[in-house]
């Protein structure tokens, strides 16, 4: 009744409105009559916004009608009224993506506004097939994870893509294809998928440490017998479930008041990442609507006892961490495991080759591991260059730093630097509900001061540039290298850094790319790329400063690396890379390329910056063969 009151309503304004505007009445006359072709709503209201949301919430009723009756029971998980509001709050959900695609007429000007909206019905149809083509993706997405035991990101991509199955009117069809080819059926292959992961999780406390009235429990993650690249976890404190803890390469933590428990430590699996879904509106649109889906393989109980280990500390030879380790290791004819340390080859006047002589770094690495421990960070000062420490103070701001003490250091002699790897510290933050763990790198000069500081790459990053085989190690380390100081810039916001490794003339882009003008001044611009959203230097680093003062952290993750050098004999080269990007009030998923000149170690170079927040329709991101 509602609608066709509205609906004669329109009739009636059509009628007047035809005395003074003949052509646009007949539009509104037209695609009213065409019911077939056409979805449409006039809108009322003292402003034009308030019209315009009016017009838009009736189409939105008349597509809630349209597809209420594909939807059931079983995927909404609801009955009787409750279930008809859940339906139309989901249908509400593409809202933002109708807005977009419907036309718009002012029928009269504020004060009281009449707005006309109508949409082809082919074009909702293109709305439902945008999330399909979305919720697939990831899964996808949640498949290549798995693959590469990132844990955390394939679980939250499982999750991801059935939320957004559930707010679809066809979710009970929708199949795609697994990495076997076979042609699954997404409604019960992606609950499938998550409880399978819960179910070949592995937990274990590895070291057990008192310190300052706490008891701190190392854990030992595996998937499948395999370190997990990472993983996302609550754990039960006595009185409340705490923060999310992120586990990365295989090592957590639990930390408990006291000198310890007798009991099992009860931790909670996370897989819905609620908070994080803010990097995809339309993902936290739904996931507001939807209640969440309860998984109980997610509860696991570990016991608080160690498991026996030989313990390896700060001084011991060089062997430890080989997921750390900057060096390729191959395996001979018997299957024994051999270095390749004897058959480095030199690039320039440097070299790398595993430190002869660590007594000194290991000195000075004891006393900056106890002024962390102890809290005294004045006393490690002359250890520092003035750079290093500035870096030094900020890493320790970076939230509140804490050390797991359970690490083996390296040492690798590389020109006249040598690089510490690494320390594992964890980070947690008064305005976020969740505690990083980072891998942290330190870097002596010549003089035997310490001089800079980074994040290490994740395992599979370093794996990912270390396969590069025909390149010499030097490159590989310099391009890792590379890499941590640019995630770890931005983490430490060192605004300064990244102003000077971007040229001057350099070609930034963010989001959406259309034609470049052929009148672009930078060398690596062609016709093909570039131009409404692209950004000079000076505007790039403007909006960085102000980001950078309006958020406590910044947490950056890298994922499928794929780097290429351009020509032989040429020290320039091509990053693509999936980035996720966390902030305080702020998050966003995209692919990132960096065109990086390193001819020069000390001064690296960027002049090509961009960044989309979805692959090109052919499925690319852009890339050398673009610049």
């Amino acid at each position: 009744m509602i609608c066709l009151n509205r609906f004669y309503l329109c009739l009636y304004l059509v009628f007047i409105l035809g005395f003074y505007s003949p052509i646009r009445a007949q539009n509104i006359s037209s695609i009213l009559s065409d019911t077939n072709t056409y979805i449409s709503g006039m809108g009322s209201g003292s402003t034009l916004k308030e019209a315009d949301q009016d017009a838009l919430n009736i189409i939105t009723e008349q597509i809630f009608v349209q597809v209420e009756s594909d939807f059931t029971v079983s995927k909404i998980q609801q009955t009787g009224e409750k279930f008809k509001e859940t339906v139309n709050d989901v249908v509400k959900t593409y809202s933002n993506a109708t807005l977009k695609n419907t036309e718009r007429i002012v029928v009269q000007d504020e004060p009281d506004a009449k707005v006309f909206r109508y949409i082809k019905r082919s074009e909702v149809a293109k709305i439902f097939e945008s999330r399909k083509n979305k919720l697939i993706e990831f899964a996808k997405n949640g498949i290549i994870a798995l693959d590469n035991f990132q844990v955390a990101d394939a679980l939250r991509y499982f999750y991801w893509s059935q939320t957004l199955l559930r707010s679809h009117p066809e979710s009970s069809d929708i199949r795609m294809q697994d990495k076997t080819g076979k042609d699954v059926l997404l409604i019960t292959w992606l609950p499938m998928q998550i409880n399978f992961i819960m179910a070949h999780l592995s937990l274990c406390v590895d070291t057990v440490e008192t310190q300052d009235g706490y008891t701190n429990y190392v854990l030992d993650i595996r998937y499948r017998n395999e370190p997990v690249l990472n993983l996302d976890y609550t754990y039960w404190s006595g009185q409340d479930w705490t923060n999310v803890v992120s586990a990365k390469n295989g090592v957590g933590i639990v930390e408990l008041q006291g000198s310890g428990t007798k009991d099992d430590i009860r931790l909670r699996v996370e897989y819905a990442f609620e908070g994080e879904a803010n990097i995809d509106l339309e993902l936290r649109n739904v996931m507001e609507k939807l209640p969440l889906i309860p998984y109980k393989s997610s509860c696991i109980n570990i016991s608080s006892i160690a498991r026996p280990k030989k313990m390896v500390g700060v001084s011991t030879s060089v062997i430890g961490q080989a997921d750390q380790s900057v060096l390729v290791e191959t395996t001979s004819e018997s299957g024994e495991i051999k270095s390749t340390e004897n058959d480095l080859r030199s690039i320039n006047s440097g070299s790398i080759h595993v430190l002869a002589n660590r007594e000194e770094n290991d000195a000075i690495m004891k006393k900056v591991i106890n002024s962390i421990l102890n809290k005294d960070f004045v006393s490690v000062q002359p250890l520092f260059t003035e750079e290093g420490y500035s870096i030094f103070q900020k890493l320790l701001q970076y939230g509140n730093a804490k050390i797991i003490q359970s690490f083996d250091l390296k040492y690798y002699q590389y020109e006249d630097y040598v690089i510490c790897r690494s320390i594992p510290m964890s980070f947690s933050f008064k305005a976020n509900n969740k505690t990083f763990i980072e891998d942290v790198v330190f870097y002596f000069d010549k003089k035997s001061k310490l001089c800079n500081i980074t994040f290490s790459l994740s395992k599979k990053a370093i794996e990912d540039i270390a396969s590069k085989k025909s390149w010499s190690e030097e490159n590989r380390v310099l391009l890792i290298s590379f890499l941590e100081n640019y995630k770890t810039a931005f983490s430490l916001k060192r605004f300064d850094y990244i102003s000077k490794i971007f040229s001057d003339d350099a070609l930034i882009i963010t989001g959406l790319v259309t034609k470049v003008s052929s009148s672009s001044d930078s060398q690596f611009a062609k016709n093909t790329i570039v131009q409404y959203n692209r950004q000079t230097k000076a505007e790039y680093m403007r909006k960085l400063k102000y980001s950078f003062d309006s958020k406590e952290y910044i947490n950056i993750r890298f994922a499928d690396n794929n780097v290429r050098r351009s020509g032989k004999g040429n020290d320039i080269y091509g990053i693509q890379i999936k980035q996720e990007y966390y902030s305080t009030n702020y998050g966003d998923s995209g692919y990132l390329f960096l065109l990086v000149d390193l001819s020069d170690t000390l001064k690296p170079q960027i002049h090509v910056r961009t960044w989309q927040p979805e692959k090109n329709p052919d499925g690319s991101i852009y890339g050398l063969s673009d610049f």
